[in-house]
């Protein structure tokens, strides 16, 4: 089965998995942007999975970087992003109950 992604959950569930020292590196506002920037990477690969996964998310940790420096959100490392993106799989993983 599977549940709607939502936005605002997906941002709360976010901040609650991201480090201590990250919570405020971070707010809401940012990682609303940080998941918007994550639909505009794949819409612009047509959804489509790379077979390199380790390859797909380096080139979307730097895609993150380059759009948030350039919509002077803010610079961040790819420490950080990781880090952001590991904290948004952890919602993803609440969508799905096996059956």
């Amino acid at each position: 089965m599977m549940f709607e992604y939502d936005d605002e959950a997906a941002v709360k569930c976010m901040q609650n998995a991201l480090p201590q020292e990250l919570k405020s590196r971070f707010s809401d506002d940012d990682l609303y942007y940080i998941l918007d920037v994550i639909c505009e990477f794949y819409e612009k690969r047509d959804w489509l999975a790379d077979d390199d996964e380790e390859k797909e998310e380096q080139e979307l940790i730097h895609f993150i970087i380059q759009q948030a420096k350039k919509d002077e959100i803010g610079a961040f490392s790819e420490e950080e992003i990781c880090l952001v993106l590991a904290a948004e799989a952890a919602y993803s993983d609440t969508l799905t109950i096996p059956e």
